[in-house]
């Protein structure tokens, strides 16, 4: 049954006005941060399996190839993903501006629910930062060199290999750990926020995840930062 065009259009107005929102918008900036961040975690995870060996990162490398067409779709979801966070974040930023084009000459935090943080209050700083990172991260691992090894008689790409040539470079190394603090200070808030933004966050619970996004930011820095100081002093094998 075909519903009449005035029925869809009413269909589609709820939501689009929602997404047009102040409140919409800054839970769509939520929900994207909060994919985008379990994302993060992931590739930390897959990046210290270098840690125990390159073969078995070589393997990561592999499987992650081996998604063919699954592969192609996660990675245009997260590239929508992070249209949507940036532009979305952006607009709000420009919003706020423009509401208050005069800053608070300085800053303190009133408590619950606002928290102001250095980490708060330069947002649009980190994420611009990490966006122009991911362009040039892209550049030098997926589409870098293409090296090859042989692993468990399969000739795989040896991406351990590209890693280690990577982080023996004394500019990128440094670049690259300055990059990783960002990191922690945009999940800092951003993990926070998020959860505050979508209201799951009940009053018992908020000292909690405020505490707890801090702890998350800094492991995942570490995390992060970790493989390539010790591929750049000789801490690994």
């Amino acid at each position: 049954m075909a519903f009449p065009a005035s029925d869809r259009s009413l269909a589609l107005a709820k939501p689009l006005a929602i997404a047009r929102s102040p409140i919409g918008k800054k839970l769509i900036t939520g929900i994207t941060g909060l994919g985008l961040g379990a994302f993060v975690l992931i590739h930390m995870v897959g990046n210290l399996l270098m840690f125990v060996s390159g073969d078995l990162y070589n393997a990561y490398g592999r499987f992650i190839e081996n998604l063919g067409p699954s592969l192609w779709l996660i990675e245009l979801g997260l590239l929508g993903f992070v249209l949507v966070h940036a532009g979305y974040g952006l607009h709000l930023f420009i919003q706020k501006r423009r509401s208050r084009p005069v800053p608070y000459a300085t800053y303190q935090s009133r408590g619950y629910p606002s928290l102001q943080t250095p980490s708060s209050r330069t947002m649009i700083w980190t994420g611009a930062v990490l966006g122009i990172f991911i362009v040039t991260h892209l550049f030098t691992f997926k589409f870098g060199p293409y090296y090859l090894t042989d692993l468990q008689g399969r000739e795989v790409r040896d991406l351990a290999r590209l890693v280690a040539e990577v982080f023996h470079q004394p500019t990128y190394t440094a670049g690259y750990t300055a990059v990783m603090v960002l990191l922690g200070f945009h999940l800092r808030h951003g993990l926070w926020s998020a959860l505050q933004s979508l209201g799951v966050l009940a009053q018992p619970w908020r000292s909690l995840a405020y505490s707890a996004s801090f702890l998350v930011a800094v492991g995942v820095a570490i995390g992060f930062f970790a493989l390539p100081l010790a591929i750049f002093f000789g801490w690994t094998a």
